[in-house]
């Protein structure tokens, strides 16, 4: 007889929750660099300016829009891949082939992605304030109060301003974290070299985040800026080829912050939900 710990389906937000509120800085001083026109700071410089001009608290502004996101975004997607993912393992008797996990890597993350957008939008803007003259800033109290006065001042079409950038940006992010995390980690364990411990987990979502963070950048960046827009764009389209304007490059702006961003967010992610699985999963004995 075999024990196994199943995750439960809601472990996946507490996780991403635990990890945004670890990473938030960088996702702020990402955002930053993504909404300038012109390439005037680079990744350090930005998040001096941000420390100098509104204190070292705004580096976490915007943190309760973050967490509202990834109770949405990250609970939706986590809970769709990890719960079909275990229904077919034990149908199958065994691992998902790689292909499958893309596929339903990429359904979870489009659908978390348009159910997290509202949140994501309002994320963004209460991260961008600080850069807006203060005749223009939405001050935003938090996240409810974001959701609510978009709500209530741009209509709820508004709310979902950017939904096919964020889905398709969600698609591919789930499909670089989730499905690459759970092949490199039945790869690095199938060789016998290492068990399925702290150090694979660690190495396996080490390895997502890269690939995540290459397969996304380009939408993340249309995103952020569709979403941060005062009507300056008609559509994506639109907003694609103005940025398409600055050159090939515009597309990856921000990179580095991303990867610094994002790697660090999917190993801690996962190295929590691992940690939840183990002290606090459904127990299978077979």
């Amino acid at each position: 007889m075999t024990e196994k710990r199943m995750s439960r389906w809601y472990f996946g937000g507490l996780a991403s929750c635990g990890a945004a509120c670890c990473t938030h800085p960088l996702d702020l001083i990402k955002v930053h660099l993504q909404t300038q026109q012109e390439v005037k700071k680079r990744m350090v410089g930005m998040a001096i300016q941000v420390v100098k001009s509104d204190g070292v608290l705004a580096l976490y502004n915007g943190l309760s829009a973050s967490l509202c996101r990834q109770m949405s975004y990250s609970l939706t997607r986590f809970a769709i891949y990890e719960t079909v993912r275990d229904m077919m393992g034990s149908a199958n008797q065994g691992p998902m082939p790689f292909y499958q996990k893309v596929l339903l890597g990429a359904f979870g993350g489009f659908t978390g992605g348009f159910v997290g957008t509202p949140a994501d939008m309002v994320n963004v803007r209460m991260q961008n304030d600080m850069k807006l003259p203060p005749e223009l800033r939405r001050n935003y109290k938090h996240a409810v109060d974001g959701l609510f006065r978009v709500f209530r001042e741009e209509g709820v079409r508004r709310l979902f301003s950017g939904a096919t950038m964020a889905s398709s940006r969600g698609a591919m992010v789930t499909v670089g974290q989730l499905a690459c995390y759970d092949q490199a980690k039945q790869l690095v364990v199938g060789t016998g070299m290492m068990g399925d411990n702290i150090l694979t987990h660690f190495l396996s979502s080490f390895i997502a985040g890269g690939c995540a963070t290459f397969l996304c950048q380009p939408l993340d960046v249309i995103k952020t800026r569709l979403m941060n827009s005062k009507g300056e764009y008609t559509g994506v389209t639109h907003c694609l080829r103005e940025t398409a304007r600055l050159g090939p490059l515009a597309f990856y702006k921000g990179l580095v912050p991303a990867g610094i961003r994002l790697i660090p967010h999917t190993v801690l992610t996962f190295i929590f939900l691992e940690q939840l699985k183990k002290y606090f999963g459904i127990l299978i004995i077979s």
